[in-house]
């Protein structure tokens, strides 16, 4: 059995990495091998014997009534709906765990602040499209840089979030120090945004998340770092690889890279 910080861990790791699995087909291996892996966690956090493997189990990823007509986007979308119930029991583990020693973990992530935080950074490339497009020629907003990316989703996350800071300062690393972007202290959650450029490739934009995630270790309030990363050009050749790279936990925060859009 692992101990209490082990099974936290382990299991918020399988929790995070369901935001790349929403990239990929259902039938892909790596959702085969997260689910097994998942099932190894819970049997090693609470006993094979117990009913939080058959609860994990008992949830669908596929309609429940195949036929001919069932269409790739019924498929998709029980999927992504079978990989959000999976995120919110997985979480109730932790809470149960997190329960009897609550210093191991500041205050409880909300999962679905991180749902609704997800969809807004894959939706954004579609409402900046649509700011451009206004009637009898008047004034638009035009996302051109990060200073733009930043003010379009700011609203964006205020339609969800009464609570949205800015003005909040990390600790520092390596002799300099960084503003956060958006922190929903209440979520204990932390949104960092990048803008590819000309010279801001997928390696310095590595780079830069590296150096992001060393700082927000430190942070009080992160316990769950999002990295939205807009490429609307698509510069970032392997905008997969990318958050397969950075996507997980490191030293107790857990990290999401999301790289939109994701079509480009």
């Amino acid at each position: 059995m692992l101990s209490k910080e082990q099974a936290i861990e382990k299991l918020q790791r399988q929790s995070v990495l369901i935001s790349d699995l929403k990239t990929k087909p259902s039938r892909s291996p790596e959702f085969k091998k997260w689910h097994r892996d998942t099932e190894v966690a819970i049997e090693k956090s609470f006993g094979s014997d117990t009913r939080h493997l058959k609860d994990f189990n008992n949830i669908s990823y596929s309609p429940w009534a195949l036929s001919t007509s069932t269409s790739d986007y019924e498929f998709e979308n029980e999927y992504h709906r079978g990989l959000d119930e999976a995120r919110e029991v997985i979480q109730s583990f932790i809470d149960e765990l997190a329960e009897y020693d609550a210093e191991h973990l500041n205050s409880e992530i909300s999962v679905n602040a991180i749902n609704l935080v997800e969809n807004t950074c894959k939706r954004f490339h579609i409402v900046s499209q649509q700011l451009l497009s206004r009637y009898n020629g008047r004034p638009t907003i035009e996302v051109k840089d990060e200073y733009d990316v930043q003010y379009v989703l700011h609203a964006l996350l205020l339609l969800n979030f009464g609570d949205v800071r800015r003005e909040d300062w990390t600790p520092s690393y390596a002799g300099g120090c960084s503003r956060v972007d958006f922190i929903l202290k209440n979520k204990n959650l932390v949104i960092e945004v990048k803008k590819t450029r000309k010279g801001l490739d997928a390696k310095h934009i590595g780079e830069q998340l590296m150096i992001d995630i060393q700082r927000y270790k430190a942070h009080p309030h992160c316990q769950t770092l999002i990295c939205f990363v807009y490429d609307p050009e698509g510069r970032i050749a392997n905008p997969r690889g990318l958050e397969n790279d950075l996507n997980g936990i490191h030293q107790g925060i857990s990290v999401i890279v999301m790289i939109a859009p994701s079509g480009v």
